[in-house]
């Protein structure tokens, strides 16, 4: 299974109000590589909750409910969305300056790509970040 990262900024829906809701829908990409990225995700994969702007960490995993779908108020057809549910909050968040200090991680797409807000995760770094988070990596 693929893993992956979702980025949202605190103050526009934080991992407290992913917790509180339960579920929900995760639209408003506009992004082409994003939009791709979110047309490969399936039903339980894991995604790690990223806090951009305020915080820069990682803050939660979640899990795919619901494969990409057509987001309903898009008149063009091309934008879409996916729903998540709450899984686990992290241990300890892991900081965006933590991962930049990984060597193991100068590869990974947050760093490559900062602006994407949907991102894939190879195993290799998903283990290595859940290990910086205090988590299990095969429940997490």
């Amino acid at each position: 299974m693929a893993h992956w990262l979702l980025k949202s900024e605190p103050s526009v829906y934080s991992w407290d109000q992913l917790v509180t809701d339960g579920r929900t829908n995760w639209d408003g990409v506009k992004n082409a590589q994003a939009l791709a990225n979110m047309r490969a995700m399936l039903p339980g994969e894991r995604v790690f909750f990223y806090h951009s702007n305020a915080g820069k960490d990682i803050v939660g995993v979640a899990e795919i409910v619901r494969s990409f779908y057509p987001e309903p108020n898009d008149k063009s057809g091309k934008r879409g969305m996916i729903d998540i549910k709450p899984v686990r909050a992290v241990k300890k968040p892991v900081t965006l300056a933590e991962i930049k200090a990984e060597p193991e991680l100068s590869g990974i797409s947050l760093l490559r790509q900062s602006r994407l807000s949907v991102c894939p995760v190879t195993d290799r770094e998903w283990q290595i970040i859940c290990e910086m988070a205090g988590i299990e990596t095969e429940s997490s």
